[in-house]
């Protein structure tokens, strides 16, 4: 019986087409991983093209109960619930999430928050929060100009992983080419060098699987 092919979701967050670092990761990623000649689907959302701000009309449906909501309602929550679903489809996901100003992109933050809807990919348990996609692998392929990753000031990187975490995807890890304004050659080498050593083992899983 032929495996089934793996969805990875690509999702790119950065503000700049040409010369983005994290776009060039993503980019490296994902070809490093299809080139190995497995079957993958792979899906792109460009987060920078635009996503709206969540406002009262949107939280207003979203507290809604489903069979309640009005047709403008469900129009309101049309995007959200693609971007959930393209979310649940993923077995991996590769995350492009350059540092502005010690945080997360606005766009990536409005993601954020269109996916994140109490009863649909968390709940709420006597035993406290629980995510319900569970089952992923998440690579956060991150860049910055001085922040350096992990540092106390880092609220990009530790913010993604909260939040990846709340909702149910625990397996995260982090590919920095950080503090590139020092010295960008550097740490551009390290970050692909450690892509490299993650699409091996990643490919080492998928074929041993």
């Amino acid at each position: 019986m032929a495996t089934q092919a793996k969805t990875l979701l690509r999702l790119d967050a950065s503000v700049r087409t040409d010369g983005s670092v994290t776009r060039g990761l993503t980019e490296k990623f994902v070809h490093d991983l299809t080139s190995k000649g497995d079957s993958l689907n792979v899906t792109t959302r460009d987060l920078a093209n635009g996503l709206p701000l969540i406002d009262e009309a949107w939280t207003a449906a979203n507290f809604t109960a489903p069979e309640d909501r009005t047709d403008d309602q469900k129009e309101a929550l049309a995007l959200s619930d693609s971007l959930i679903e393209e979310l649940k489809a993923a077995d991996i996901l590769v995350i492009g999430l350059p540092v502005y100003n010690f945080g997360v992109p606005a766009a990536l933050k409005a993601w954020v928050d269109l996916i994140s809807r109490a009863r649909v990919t968390f709940r709420y348990t006597e035993d406290g929060p629980e995510g319900l996609l569970k089952g992923k692998k998440a690579y956060v392929l991150t860049a910055s100009g001085g922040t350096p990753v992990g540092s106390g000031y880092d609220f990009a990187t530790t913010y993604l992983r909260h939040i990846l975490g709340f909702v149910g995807i625990d397996d995260v890890t982090i590919i920095a080419a950080d503090q590139m304004a020092m010295n960008a050659d550097a740490a551009l080498e390290a970050a692909h060098n450690r892509i490299e050593d993650e699409v091996a083992a990643l490919q080492g899983l998928r074929t041993a699987a």
